[in-house]
């Protein structure tokens, strides 16, 4: 009889791959074993580029960036990389096997069997992961520099318990380092939905106080039982992360006490500002409610309860979920558990009607419709006939101003008749902002020319009184409309081809031109909305979408600071009626980067030069607080230091051990045209206000 024959191990250098136990979009795990003379065994977790990928210069990059910064990371509450090396061409990365559970794995179990965890469990957590961060963010290279490290993914699913209660928070694959800031956009895409921090939401520029958000957040849901953020759809749920939207603490009442409440409502503060400084001092603030309620935490009392609750590992591993699968990009150590990182560059979404998405006529999506025929033809009210024209063509013109909305509308060879009676069409026809009304540019509506100088000075008194109505712009042809809402900006159209959605995104390099041209085509099932027909198509993720038009809207307002010339008229109480969501940024800020985006030193310089001797004077009290503008630190700086009457001349003079030329006059204009400065002059020139 033959011996039987074993198949040979499968090899990745020195590791022998016992089993996978985790697969992403990016990377895939596996338990493995490495062996050493005299029996000696380590058994560890393996990680890998999946094969498709493992081509791509991007993700390589990634991956290698991921295992230089974990090397540097020594801590008992992070989870530690042994090893990265090649084998054939193929790179892996070997980490501490973590046998237990995570966190997220905890909250559903209690959950389900209607238990709570207890409070010294969840603050124990708590504590253990800001420990482990608090080491992370202070991290130093070799040369002793801050590695400025923000991990960017702090959610219950990275957040591994292990058998013996020992807490470590894992995946630092999408974390940022100072060293390779070149490879992470400050507007890239990072982190799973719910566990973000309203400025990772918006695209803003990170700091460790961004995780400080998500350990707020999983310490609350430790707590609660419960998602802290949720909604139904996805950008109901990232709105309610940009507001920081509290109210599902505020409902759980007792269940989450007073100590704890006031905790998390600092770390969950919206404006970074007053969250926590450092990882430190948020776990110092734990550790106070422990020493007051003398409550003993340590790794056996969580060990048991974990145990109790059946979630120490099994012989096999939890398979991943189509939908776990489908947010991965980067996995961590994780056994027996999905650990998932960020969703992938094209995933399969709802159906548009199931998920509240907008675009740039921002609103909730309805019901598909039918494509309806391509070719069109247009009666222009006492003017010639126009086509044939495609539907997105259609549409275009009658974004633009291009077709009045009393044109009749004629379907292939039918008869002309009314737009409205056209479905796909009825939306663009009847909102009210897309008809330029050329009768709103009277006295009455304080219609004038657009003036430099006063620019900003108007746009900050409507933010300061907090109107609403809509602001009319036009310079010949070109014509752009600004709804404001309690002084906010709430939704803004242009005739500018330049300025649509589709071309706004492909500017960007979000989507291929191509991309857009298949959503144009599906516009009829889709409402006329481009990013529900994007999203559809599985070009954008909601989050993309959400960020593009947040982007979008801003960067439509901000370019009315370059207009040089026109006229410009505000209709009072007049409303877009189209569905948008909050744009979610202060007006005063707005006007402040209106001014540095739109008026260059020189005209600075003419504006202000000839006023060097004027006096200068604080208002006291200030309309609105500094901190509202978000001014550069230089900038802020000179406002603060003029306390009392100073020439502008003296200002500049004094002003240049800590600020340029530029930063100064700046500072002074911003300061006289939003009320924070006061010069007679300057009263005198700009005393006609707008109405």
């Amino acid at each position: 009889m033959s011996a039987s024959i074993h198949p040979a191990p499968l090899m990745l250098g020195p590791y022998e791959l016992i089993q996978r136990i985790a697969t992403g979009g990016m990377a895939e795990v596996y338990l493995a074993r490495r062996a050493g003379p005299h029996g000696f065994q380590k058994v560890v977790a393996v990680k890998r580029i999946l094969p498709q990928l493992a081509e791509d210069a991007d993700f390589v990059a990634m991956f290698v960036d991921e295992a230089r910064v974990c090397a540097r990371l020594a801590h008992p509450n992070i989870v530690q990389v042994f090893d990265f090396g090649e084998h054939d061409g193929e790179l892996y990365m070997a980490m501490e096997y973590v046998d237990g559970t995570t966190a997220a794995r905890l909250v559903r179990a209690a959950a389900s069997r209607g238990e709570e965890v207890p409070l010294e469990a969840a603050l124990y957590i708590g504590l253990s992961v800001l420990r482990g961060l608090d080491y992370a963010h202070s991290a130093r290279d070799d040369e002793g520099k801050p590695l400025d490290l923000v991990h960017r993914d702090v959610s219950p699913g990275n957040v591994l318990i292990d058998r013996s209660g020992a807490v470590k928070l894992t995946d630092f694959g999408i974390a940022r380092a100072a060293e390779i800031e070149r490879r992470t956009d400050a507007g890239q895409l990072k982190g799973k939905l719910g566990y973000m921090s309203p400025e990772q939401v918006v695209g803003r520029e990170l700091d460790a106080r961004s995780d400080l958000f998500t350990v707020g957040i999983a310490l609350a849901e430790l707590v609660m039982l419960r998602p802290l953020f949720s909604g139904p759809s996805e950008i109901e749920v990232l709105m309610r992360i940009r507001d920081a939207d509290l109210t599902v603490i505020d409902r759980a009442g007792s269940r989450v006490p007073d100590d704890v409440r006031a905790v998390l409502f600092r770390a969950l503060a919206r404006d970074r500002a007053l969250r926590y400084p450092t990882a430190a001092a948020f776990a110092e603030a734990i550790e106070e409610i422990l020493r007051r309620r003398r409550l003993q935490v340590g790794p056996a009392k969580l060990a048991a309860w974990v145990e109790k609750l059946g979630l120490v590992a099994s012989d096999e591993a939890e398979p991943l979920s189509e939908t776990s699968i489908r947010q991965t990009a980067s996995l961590g150590p994780v056994v027996q558990v999905s650990s998932s990182g960020e969703p992938s560059r094209r995933p399969t979404l709802p159906a548009p009607a199931s998920s509240r998405s907008t675009s740039s006529l921002d609103g909730a999506p309805s019901e598909p419709r039918d494509v309806a025929p391509a070719i069109y033809r247009v009666q222009m009210p006492g003017g010639p006939d126009v086509g044939p024209l495609s539907y997105p063509r259609l549409v275009e013109l009658y974004v633009t101003g291009g077709i009045d909305h009393r044109a009749l509308i004629a379907r292939e060879s039918a008869s002309f008749r009314e737009a409205s009676t056209f479905p796909e069409l009825s939306r663009f026809v009847q909102s009210a902002a897309l008809r330029w009304d050329e009768g709103v540019f009277t006295s009455g509506n304080a219609a004038t020319p657009i003036d430099r100088v006063l620019f900003p000075s108007r746009m900050f008194q409507i933010a300061l009184r907090r109107d609403t109505g809509a602001l009319y712009f036009r310079d010949g042809t070109r014509k752009k409309k600004v709804y404001v809402v309690e002084g906010v900006p709430d939704f803004v159209v242009s005739t500018d081809k330049h300025e649509l959605f589709g071309e706004f995104l492909v500017a960007r390099g979000q989507v291929l031109r191509m991309e857009v041209e298949m959503a144009l085509a599906m516009l009829p099932r889709y409402a006329g909305r481009l990013g529900d027909a994007l999203c559809g198509l599985g070009v954008l993720r909601p989050i993309e979408l959400f960020r593009a038009i947040h982007q979008q809207r801003q960067d439509r307002f901000l370019e009315l600071f370059h207009w040089r010339k026109g006229e410009i008229a505000f209709v009072r109480g007049a409303r877009s009626h189209e569905e948008t969501f909050p744009l979610g940024i202060d007006p005063f800020e707005l006007v402040l980067r209106g001014v540095r985006d739109g008026y260059p030193a020189d005209e600075l310089e003419a504006i202000l030069g000839g006023l060097e001797e004027d006096v200068l004077e604080p208002l006291t009290p200030l309309p609105v607080r500094i901190e509202a503008f978000r001014f550069p630190e230089a900038e802020e700086t000179v406002l603060r230091r003029i306390k009392q009457p100073v020439s502008i001349g003296e200002v500049i003079n004094t002003s240049r051990k800590f600020a340029t030329r530029e930063e100064t006059l700046r500072a002074i204009f911003c300061g006289l045209s939003c009320d924070l400065l006061r010069s007679a002059r300057w009263q005198a020139f700009t005393s006609v206000p707008l109405r």
